[in-house]
């Protein structure tokens, strides 16, 4: 039987690779593939250190980019408030309910990309009060699993925005909470037991970003992402099935 954490170094690992291919999806795939044999509160306060690096590195290096107008009015305020819930729910919720509905998040949000490749789906606009509300949503998910993103892009569907602003925009928003929620570890004493993990696991990250950025262009980008769609589905099934 594989040790869980020598487990969690490899989904990293790996995580960080398909980051540095696609430009998506870090978290959501280590905490997939780590919840098959650990804990998800055990392992959130690793992962999310290890993104702060990661993203606080991009945010700074793509910082003319962002959208300040965008984040100061509706994803920030909402994104916080929904984060703060998400992480006071946390407690309340016992391992197994975790398990169960990050498998629901990560089943939609796979499968809900592997039909907009598939099939040519285009997200349509939402209102502005259900945008709000979504965001709310994607900041509470954050919370719990630090995995906000599937439901923060869902909500700012229809927003024209090109392509370097909307990475740009959407790093700083990972960026800010998860040096937030890492405030939050650090306080409650998670951060420090994890912490002697969290520097053996930091050259990984690197190790997949290196590793990432040499495989990007001598792959094709839609079949890739079309497989690692299809393992997160599967991942969330099982999930399901064994919470």
């Amino acid at each position: 039987m594989i040790d869980p954490w020598l487990w969690l170094g490899l989904a990293i690992l790996l995580a960080y690779t398909i980051e540095a291919i696609t430009g998506f999806g870090s978290i959501v795939i280590a905490l997939s593939l780590g919840a098959i044999m650990l804990p998800i509160p055990e392992m959130l306060p690793v992962l999310v250190p290890l993104n702060v690096f990661m993203s606080g590195y991009l945010t700074w290096k793509h910082r003319q980019h962002i959208h300040w107008r965008l984040l100061a009015t509706l994803i920030l305020p909402l994104m916080v408030a929904g984060t703060l819930t998400g992480y006071v729910l946390t407690p309340w919720l016992g391992a197994s309910i975790l398990k169960a509905l990050f498998g629901v998040l990560v089943v939609w949000f796979a499968g809900k990309e592997l039909w907009r490749l598939f099939g040519g789906h285009v997200a349509e606009p939402h209102g502005l009060m259900t945008s709000r509300i979504i965001t709310f949503g994607a900041g509470i998910t954050h919370g719990l699993f630090a995995s906000g993103g599937p439901l923060l892009v869902y909500a700012l569907a229809g927003i024209r925005l090109d392509k370097g602003r909307t990475r740009a925009t959407l790093l700083t928003v990972w960026f800010t909470l998860n040096l937030t929620l890492s405030a939050l570890y650090l306080f409650d004493g998670s951060l420090l037991a994890s912490s002697g993990r969290l520097v053996w696991y930091l050259p990984l990250l690197v190790v997949g970003v290196l590793v990432g950025e040499f495989l990007h262009h001598r792959l094709n980008e839609e079949r890739f992402r079309q497989a690692v769609y299809s393992v997160l589905l599967v991942t969330g099934l099982l999930l399901i099935l064994r919470a």
